[in-house]
């Protein structure tokens, strides 16, 4: 099975407990991660205490549930009103629904997801929460379904790495944002070499770890699309009890690989912005 079907399952599967009113599983420790954690408070070093009490308040119970994340983009990004923003891989809709009482009424904020489980509860979040100025999309994020030169701000919490083209989800990011349009997103990036064992566990493709870009990379490949302006900040070093928290259940001795990867992910806050030159130059054609 592909990487994408894969990961489509367990967010699918995500979204079914939360509608469900499962919640998290009893062995938490063992089982959460990027795609199936959640932002409210638990014992997973990913994605736990993303949103602070002022930002729950904003939106359904649900939203916050399904937030399957390793940052909080919608904090910070800088987002204006009127501006439109598209968020990539988004889920349950929390950073959409945030974003869109950002952006106001003159704006418009987009969610982009693959997985009609999470489009089903996405849109009962937006129902309930009463927001307007919202459209989610169904698509991959390696093919946007909207224009060029059409988004202000892309924003995206810890679903790039899922990817297993991330360079062109790159270059579909760059596509659709207008000139000076600003990428704005949470990850996993990582620093220095990671075991192989790791890379190859699918399990951990699907919890945001083995999909992990290194920073530098990350950067290269950002310039590659035609990014400028690149800012990669750490938000999250995950030390070695993190570690083995988020490699626990996964099929890897824990003990023997543990100290190989202390330090080296991090969830990041990754800036760049598409150059407002852009058309001037023909990049947008």
């Amino acid at each position: 099975m592909e990487i994408k079907e894969i990961v489509k399952e367990k967010y699918g599967e995500a979204a079914r407990r939360v509608i469900s009113g499962e919640g998290l599983p009893a062995d938490c420790c063992s089982q959460t991660s990027c795609c199936e954690g959640s932002a409210a408070a638990s014992c997973d070093p990913i994605t736990s205490n993303l949103y602070d009490g002022a930002q729950a308040e904003q939106i359904p119970e649900a939203a916050l549930k399904a937030s399957l994340g390793c940052g909080n983009p919608t904090t910070l990004a800088k987002l204006n009103p009127g501006e439109t923003v598209l968020d990539l891989g988004s889920g349950g809709g929390i950073d959409v629904l945030l974003s869109a009482r950002r952006v106001g009424a003159t704006g418009k904020a987009y969610g982009l997801d693959m997985t009609n489980e999470m489009l089903a509860l996405a849109r009962e979040n937006q129902r309930k929460a009463g927001i307007q100025n919202v459209e989610f999309l169904k698509g991959e994020i390696e093919h946007i379904p909207l224009p060029d030169n059409s988004v202000d701000v892309i924003i995206s919490n810890c679903v790039i790495n899922l990817s297993a083209d991330k360079d062109q989800v790159l270059r579909e990011a760059f596509r659709v944002l207008k000139p000076g349009g600003r990428f704005a997103v949470s990850d996993v990036v990582t620093r220095g070499e990671v075991p192989e064992e790791v890379r190859q566990s699918i399990l951990l493709w699907v919890g945001c770890v083995a999909g992990a870009l290194e920073d530098e990379e990350y950067r290269a490949k950002l310039t590659a699309a035609g990014f400028t302006s690149i800012e990669i900040e750490p938000t999250r070093v995950y030390d070695i009890e993190d570690a083995r928290a988020f490699l626990s259940g996964k099929g890897i001795d824990v003990d023997a690989i543990a100290t190989q990867v202390e330090s080296k992910f991090m969830s990041a806050f990754i800036r760049a912005m598409k150059p407002t030159n852009c058309c001037a130059s023909g990049c947008c054609s």
